[in-house]
């Protein structure tokens, strides 16, 4: 991928702009984009929190759940 020159660059993107279309190329540039910082902000997050707030069930779901276990182990 080091060896690529301008030329070679230039040859792409027509190529791109006639399979694509020029109006289309935006749009593709901009979710290509938001792949990549999604992708950069899953790498960093590390471990994700499972008892955050925004994660945790309600109360009665909870209960709820806790006798359905203890209904399997009978």
């Amino acid at each position: 991928m080091a060896n690529i020159s301008i030329p070679q660059l230039l040859i792409v993107l027509v190529i791109v702009m006639l399979v694509f279309g020029a109006k289309r190329l935006p749009k593709i540039g901009d979710g290509l984009g938001k792949a990549i910082r999604n992708l950069k902000r899953g790498l960093q997050d590390d471990e994700v929190d499972a008892t955050s707030e925004d994660r945790r069930l309600p109360d009665e779901v909870m209960a709820r759940k806790e006798r359905d276990i203890a209904d399997l182990r009978r």
